[in-house]
């Protein structure tokens, strides 16, 4: 009998001890949920924005070429000889994106440079945060400073500028995205462990060889990274190109005349008299589609090169 009185005791469950554990769990397992919700919500959201794009695109690919659309050059779905050429618009977002990069890239990665390798602390400390308040200025802000500001200013250098022309819009661009290029670049310079430096010094290197030829082969991945991040944001631009670059759908490479880009043709429709469901609407969707995809593809690009050539120290 007494044996039997102990294997009951064992065998009975613990209650105050299981309720202890499951006090425990339970903020855990809502943390879990909570968190699992924010990533259901951001990817739920991508879906979301992707299928209302391909939905509408579809429908305007039902009465235009799909070839037509990826390889003409002439862009006017808003006149009476319609026409629905993307590359129009596609040239001269790669027009302003590409001048926007020939500022943000040297002057980003300089930057970067001095405030990693050759900046005291307290130096530092003032110079990288006034760099990062030219990311916080609205882009609006940056529109009318390339229109009323440098456009003016290129034109007396220049007089066979337009009023609306790529070169201002590219410029201010490149400004506006320079702090990006800058602040990634210098944080990837100084993930870089100090051990390789010493070791380049122990050599009898210079300031100038430790930096070109230790820190910056180091940092590669994340400053070939931060370019493409910062021209994917270029390309993705929106109120600059809208203001000081024009809304003249055009194939060309000439940065002095007006263009359009394909943010700024969003906006142009999105803000006008178009009805909706139409098929001049409908075109939104498409170069929308393009540019999702344009961007897309950037990101890709930006993670390949930094899985590929990441540097992992110990």
């Amino acid at each position: 009998m007494a044996s039997d009185e102990l294997i009951g005791r064992q065998a009975a469950p613990n209650y105050p001890s299981l309720r202890r554990r499951w006090r425990k769990l339970l903020p855990e397992r809502i943390v879990i949920s909570v968190l699992f919700l924010c990533g259901a919500v951001t990817v739920l959201t991508t879906i979301a924005i992707v299928s209302v794009l391909l939905i509408e695109a579809i429908q305007f690919f039902q009465e235009v070429s799909f070839f037509e659309f990826v390889t003409g050059t002439r862009w006017t779905p808003l006149f009476a000889s319609k026409h629905f050429g993307v590359l129009a618009l596609v040239s001269g977002t790669v027009l302003v994106a590409f001048g926007a990069m020939l500022v943000a890239l040297p002057l980003g990665v300089l930057s970067a440079i001095y405030l990693s390798e050759y900046a005291p602390d307290k130096v530092r400390q003032v110079v990288k945060p006034v760099l990062e308040i030219l990311a916080g200025i609205p882009t609006v802000v940056y529109g009318y400073f390339a229109l009323i500001f440098v456009t003016p200013l290129l034109r007396n250098i220049y007089g066979d500028i337009a009023v609306f022309n790529g070169l201002s819009a590219a410029i201010v661009m490149g400004i506006m995205i320079m702090p990006m290029v800058s602040s990634l670049s210098e944080d990837a310079m100084r993930a870089v462990p100090r051990a390789l430096r010493e070791g380049a010094y122990a050599l009898g290197s210079t300031k100038l060889e430790v930096t070109t030829g230790v820190v910056i082969p180091a940092a590669l991945s994340g400053i070939v990274s931060a370019f493409v991040l910062a021209a994917s944001r270029a390309i993705g631009e929106t109120m600059i190109v809208s203001i000081a670059a024009g809304q003249n759908p055009s194939f060309t490479l000439n940065p002095l005349i007006p263009i359009e880009t394909m943010t700024g043709y969003i906006v142009q429709v999105s803000l006008g008299d178009t009805p909706t469901g139409t098929l001049e609407h409908r075109t939104i969707f498409a170069v929308a589609l393009a540019l999702f995809a344009i961007t897309f593809m950037m990101n890709l690009l930006s993670q390949y090169v930094l899985s590929r050539f990441r540097e992992e120290y110990e």
